[in-house]
């Protein structure tokens, strides 16, 4: 969502002014390496990562390719806002004065270090994390459709669903979607749903993979009734499992 398309006041409990927030919160987006996503109006988007964070210089600095067409079409728009995902907390602040920086073999992007941000709660349903290693999502990969994908499930919601992408394949990008995925979580619970991916995150680097957080779209209502028995059943199982 724009921010400037927002009534005002309405977005006042989400923003934080606080210096010290603020670096905190850009902080985390930069240790770890969380994926973000910086757009403009007319369609440009360039997912990115945040590689320094420096309030005295009043300076932020993310990675850039300047081969890739999107990093031109950015530095010349007059409005960019940049999103980034912390789990389930979506972060998104404007970018001001976007400059490309060259230095040796590295390129980047500066901007002006932001004077506020906003922090949205993307997900209000309770997520579970599987008891056991065996549900999987099955897809084809949305750029090489012969290519079809067993991806481990992290987490799931009513709302969404966290897959693994090992690193060996394809990567997928943020916005992606895909039009039919099958999650399997157990004999008495399978899906059949849409996906669009929404962040991509590097878990740590010895996990080889990355984080896909993915929403789930055409959800039927008797599939959404057995996800919530699903839901129902994993959190008491955790709760019982972490009594003993």
């Amino acid at each position: 969502m724009p921010l400037g398309d927002a009534a005002p006041g309405a977005l006042d409990e989400f923003r934080i002014s606080s210096g010290v927030e603020i670096q905190a919160v850009l902080k985390q987006l930069c240790d770890s390496s969380a994926f973000v996503t910086l757009s403009a109006p007319g369609g440009v988007s360039y997912t990115t990562l945040l590689w320094t964070v420096d309030p005295h210089r009043g300076v932020l600095c993310f990675s850039a390719d300047p081969s890739d067409p999107q990093v031109p079409a950015l530095l010349e728009s007059s409005e960019a806002v940049a999103v980034g995902y912390l789990d389930s907390i979506k972060v998104q602040f404007d970018l001001n004065g976007l400059v490309m920086v060259r230095g040796g073999h590295n390129t980047a992007l500066n901007a002006q270090y932001p004077r506020e941000l906003y922090r949205f709660q993307r997900r209000s349903s309770y997520r579970v994390k599987p008891l056991q290693a065996s549900p999987a999502a099955r897809l084809r990969h949305p750029a090489i459709p012969d290519m079809q994908l067993e991806l481990r499930i992290l987490d799931i919601s009513l709302g969404g669903v966290a897959l693994f992408l090992p690193g060996d394949v394809p990567p997928l990008a943020a916005g992606v979607r895909i039009a039919r995925c099958q999650i399997e979580l157990d004999v008495d619970t399978q899906l059949d749903v849409g996906l669009q991916v929404h962040h991509v995150t590097v878990l740590n680097p010895g996990s080889h993979g990355v984080r896909l957080g993915c929403e789930m779209t055409g959800l039927s209502g008797a599939d959404e009734r057995a996800l919530q028995r699903y839901i129902d059943y994993t959190q008491k199982r955790r709760m019982l499992l972490g009594s003993r």
